[in-house]
């Protein structure tokens, strides 16, 4: 029997990654059921009204009449209605509450003893924190766009009348800000559940417990983005392809664009949210990795605990224990 994992540990950049994946391996049906009840249907269906507006903006290709171009883009943007915009929200309500309830259930398997907690035991961590974390992340978004404002407003000023050239300077001016403050925006949502914090108190809390592990974190974040990239393009390419093929079969020939390859398209995208669960540990490892560094919490409780003598259930688990040691 594999051991299981212990959250609140200090851990090498290697052992975070693998971690990531054994947690994520041995807890594979509690965290795919908390996926499908508390976001599974935000994302579904954030998926289906996008897949109705794709397929309703697609729609203007009937005509075939892409000669004059602002009028396409003009017809195109107009096609996004109430169905877009609900669509987004939903989106972002899934990705939060997908969020809420993965760090949820690591909060608790280490209250627990690492043990799986319930159903019922995550939904009342998720209804406590949930508003909590999407207040976080409206703020968040508001920073990052004041922030990017402030700047294209200055470049925009020397640059003018060049709107391009300020975009683009903006953009290259940002990269490194935001490649910094990324890793460290990553922990907030982790310790307001973990340490059940506001948002303001997560906000400098981060910057204090990264401050000699800015790397790994970094790090760590990066590679496992990277995989979870590579598997999310993986699924997501043949989507893109099967979506043109279906938009130019359609097109200027007056017939009605199919509805039901967007739908379909739509439901995969929804399903490989399932993969966002595995970064979501690893910035967890990653925060139990710097608070253990920094505090010692985990190594003060396995020295109480020295001298204790606890039941063991059977014969099997007793040797098991005795072959490790």
């Amino acid at each position: 029997m594999p051991t299981k994992i212990e959250l609140l540990k200090v851990r090498d950049f290697g052992e975070i990654i693998t971690d990531s994946f054994n947690f994520v391996r041995q807890n594979f049906r509690p965290l795919i059921k908390c996926f499908f009840v508390f976001s599974g249907f935000f994302l579904l269906a954030g998926a289906l009204l996008m897949a109705l507006n794709q397929a309703k903006m697609f729609s203007t290709v009937e005509t075939g009449d892409f000669g004059d171009t602002s009028s396409v883009f003009s017809r195109t943007f107009g096609y996004m209605g109430i169905e877009y915009w609900l669509a987004l929200l939903l989106s972002l309500v899934g990705y939060i509450s997908l969020q809420v309830s993965m760090l949820s259930y690591m909060a608790l398997y280490k209250e627990k003893g690492n043990v799986a907690p319930t159903i019922e035991e995550v939904w009342g961590y998720v209804k406590y924190f949930f508003l909590r974390v999407f207040g976080g992340m409206v703020l968040i978004i508001i920073l990052m766009a004041i922030g990017m404002s402030i700047v294209f407003g200055l470049l925009y000023a020397v640059t003018s009348p060049n709107i391009f050239a300020a975009i683009g300077l903006s953009v290259f001016l940002l990269i490194v800000p935001v490649v910094y403050i990324y890793p460290i925006f990553s922990l907030i949502f982790p310790i307001i559940v973990f340490e059940n914090g506001s948002f303001g108190y997560a906000f400098s809390r981060a910057f204090t417990i990264i401050r000699r592990n800015w790397w790994t974190t970094f790090g760590a974040l990066f590679i496992m983005g990277l995989i979870i990239w590579v598997a999310s393009f993986v699924i997501l390419v043949p989507i893109g392809i099967i979506n043109a093929i279906n938009l130019i079969s359609h097109m200027g020939k007056g017939t009605s664009f199919s509805i039901v390859i967007p739908v379909i398209t739509g439901i995969l995208q929804a399903l490989s949210h399932i993969l966002y669960i595995v970064p979501i540990v690893t910035i967890s490892l990653c925060y139990f990795n710097l608070t253990e560094q920094l505090e010692g919490e985990g190594l003060l409780g396995r020295i109480g605990k020295l001298g204790t003598v606890t039941p063991v259930e059977n014969e099997d688990e007793a040797r098991d224990e005795e072959e490790e040691l």
